[in-house]
């Protein structure tokens, strides 16, 4: 066989082993976490304080974003119907023209959530952050997440991971466009996330302070 022919060769099995791990991460990060996912107000626990996960307000093209306004929506419902007492809305904050927890805060305000129902975690810059902070931060052992299907998996996985009792509500997902490269990133992120924290034990970029939540 050419040295050509042992490169192809080589470069296959790497490439078959690699789509089955990522196969394979994302059939475990599924299937540990669907049965506490839930879609109606009516069926899902109690609990204190709900943590909704940031996202950009706009699309790059400057209109609304369908997966942040669908969050804001379902958290104002969660809190209406009894279901939460408070909000952490953690996101990036990355300059003074970007900042993810200002605009969910404003936006559920807008939605009739009072403000002394919401608290603001500005280090949220990945979702591992996120869930991690609202433990060792806002001293929370019990959690409602907030976010989109897709993504409701993998911040579950990292709750059970760190012994948080999470639930999660999901958010509508836009139905007007596919939003292919949100999908395929990830599926690539849940296989991260097990790397995360499995193999490279990869903590918070940002920890500091304890300031827990009081209900």
């Amino acid at each position: 066989m050419s040295r050509l022919g042992r490169l192809i060769k080589y470069f296959s099995i790497v490439l078959v082993i690699t789509v089955l791990g990522i196969f394979l991460c994302n059939a475990w990060v599924i299937k540990s976490t669907e049965g506490v996912i839930y879609s109606s107000f009516e069926t899902i626990p109690e609990n204190n304080v709900a943590l909704v996960l940031g996202t950009s307000n706009k699309r790059m093209d400057g209109t609304p974003n369908p997966f942040f306004e669908n969050r804001i929506k379902t958290a104002a419902g969660l809190f209406f119907s009894g279901k939460v007492k408070h909000f952490i809305v953690s996101g990036d904050n990355r300059t003074k023209y970007y900042n993810e927890p200002q605009e969910m805060r404003k936006a559920l305000i807008r939605a009739g959530v009072p403000d002394s129902a919401i608290t603001l975690d500005y280090a949220g810059l990945r979702t591992l952050d996120s869930v991690i902070r609202s433990k060792e931060i806002f001293g929370q052992e019990r959690i409602t997440i907030i976010t989109q299907p897709f993504h409701s998996y993998r911040a579950l996985f990292i709750s059970q991971y760190y012994n948080i009792q999470a639930v999660a509500i999901v958010a509508a997902e836009p139905t007007e466009e596919r939003h292919v490269q949100v999908y395929f990133r990830e599926y690539l992120a849940r296989t991260k996330a097990i790397l995360d924290l499995y193999v490279l034990k990869t903590a918070p970029r940002h920890l500091g302070v304890k300031e827990p939540v009081k209900i």
